[in-house]
């Protein structure tokens, strides 16, 4: 990656393992490559086909393109910044839920959250949302993105698991936002919970679930 772009930078969840000041380069002057090699580790290690790889890319905080591969399931999902979002090649469009339908929310598991995060993504717990604990974080971009899942709420913000799926995301035509309304932001320091959804509407839906949680 760094050779098809000269100058830029790689961060990933090994890097940063090894060396947490890595992640400060999502912040820096160069382009930097946002990489989770094998996104559903526990799928991959039980031989399901249910993981994927994760790469984006951004500059100054701002994400210009994304790579899902789902190798197993054949499909590669790409998005580019203002110029939409494709799986295998065909355009991809979210749409909006069937008015009245249960929404289908995909999100972090209570077990492993703060006491704060755990009372929040308990509040999607309510009439109208069906909520279950994800799996993949980028298939379940994925599903969003198609118009296959109405939603995710997620309670961690680790770049490697989000950027890709969050432009993919946007640029099929849904919206995000963290529990303070604002935008994610892939440097950090998000109000969490947050979420993704197929349009505006159902995104303000799950954050008012979040916030009536916490």
């Amino acid at each position: 990656l760094t050779r098809l772009l000269p100058g830029s930078v790689v961060v990933g969840e090994e890097s940063v393992h090894a060396d947490p000041k890595v992640y400060d380069a999502l912040g820096g002057e160069a382009p930097v490559w946002i990489v989770d090699p094998v996104d559903g580790t526990r799928q991959f290690v039980r031989g399901e086909p249910g993981f994927c790889t994760l790469v984006a890319l951004a500059h100054h905080g701002e994400l210009l393109a994304s790579w899902t591969y789902a190798a197993a399931l054949d499909k590669m999902a790409v998005a580019v910044r203002g110029r939409g979002a494709t799986l295998n090649g065909v355009p991809m469009r979210s749409g909006s839920p069937a008015p009245g339908a249960v929404l289908e929310v995909a999100m972090s598991h209570p077990d492993y959250t703060s006491d704060a995060q755990k009372r929040a993504l308990l509040g999607l717990r309510t009439e109208g949302i069906n909520a279950r604990p994800c799996g993949s974080a980028g298939l379940e971009y994925l599903a969003v993105a198609r118009g296959d899942q109405d939603a995710v709420a997620f309670n961690w913000e680790y770049a490697w698991d989000h950027a890709a799926g969050l432009l993919l995301v946007t640029e099929a035509g849904g919206a995000q936002a963290t529990l303070s309304g604002a935008p994610f932001r892939i440097t950090g320091g998000n109000a969490l919970p947050f979420t993704a959804a197929r349009d505006e509407a159902t995104a303000e839906r799950i954050l008012e679930a979040l916030r009536a949680g916490g």
